[in-house]
């Protein structure tokens, strides 16, 4: 897909990779909305380039509302980008408490509940473009995560969340084929982000320990370098790509 004039929604849009993408796909040409909880937060990370919309994505009346409205706002959408978040970190057994229900909840809610509640409502309205020279009417792209294959201590809610978003990827492909729409996912190792911040250090080490070149954190940029590929190259479909510097 051609990215010059599109209308892209994402999700997560007033920090980390959520930001960087909103600004890798403004600088190619493409017209942006950023979806997050703060609207004064969103305005100040986002500027005059892209308008921002309060979402939570946790809740389907919101993302409807705030879907309609990109609709009423550009007539149409284009490209769904998934970067909303929250890690939640918790032991399932620690100091004779169990993990709380509410907390694993939550982060269910916003990790896949919140993804699947986009993507519904963005692919409806895809489904009403008129598809290019190629058939394709739209593009969606999850956030899931090394953790969803090798999740740390403490880690059970997000990782569950990450690993759902991996296994709803293909069947959501095949429901969306037939309306010319594409639903890929990345599985972003270590990245410089809100939720790396509050690592342990010992823990990131250990992860950048464990890479292979260059052995580094990754940089939001480069996450949004591969978000703005995988909507050019029509062949990328149904699969969820690594994008982890080979940490195993």
């Amino acid at each position: 897909m051609n990215l010059q004039n599109k209308v892209a929604i994402v999700t997560g849009a007033a920090s980390g990779l959520g930001l960087a993408t909103c600004r890798g796909l403004t600088a190619a040409g493409a017209r942006v909305v950023g979806f997050d909880l703060d609207q004064t937060r969103l305005d100040e990370a986002l500027g005059v380039d892209v308008k921002g919309i309060a979402v939570d994505v946790a809740d389907e009346g919101s993302v409807k509302a705030g879907v309609d409205a990109v609709v009423a706002m550009h007539g149409r959408v284009h490209i769904a980008v998934n970067c909303a978040g929250v890690l939640g970190p918790c032991k399932t057994l620690s100091k004779g408490q169990i993990f709380p229900s509410e907390l694993w909840n939550r982060v269910l809610g916003v990790n896949l509940t919140g993804t699947f509640n986009v993507i519904r409502h963005a692919a409806f309205a895809m489904s009403a473009n008129e598809p290019d020279e190629g058939g394709e009417r739209g593009v969606i792209i999850n956030t899931s995560s090394g953790a969803a294959r090798a999740g740390q201590m403490g880690q059970a809610a997000y990782s569950a969340s990450k690993a759902g978003v991996i296994g709803m990827t293909l069947p959501i492909a095949r429901d969306l084929a037939e309306h010319g729409i594409r639903v890929v996912s990345i599985a972003p190792g270590l990245f410089e982000s809100g939720m790396s911040a509050g690592m342990p250090q010992k823990v990131s080490d250990g992860l950048i320990e464990k890479m292979l070149f260059p052995r580094r954190m990754g940089k939001p940029e480069e996450f949004a370098g591969l978000v703005r590929h995988i909507v050019e190259n029509a062949y990328l479909n149904a699969m969820t790509i690594d994008i982890d510097c080979g940490t195993r």
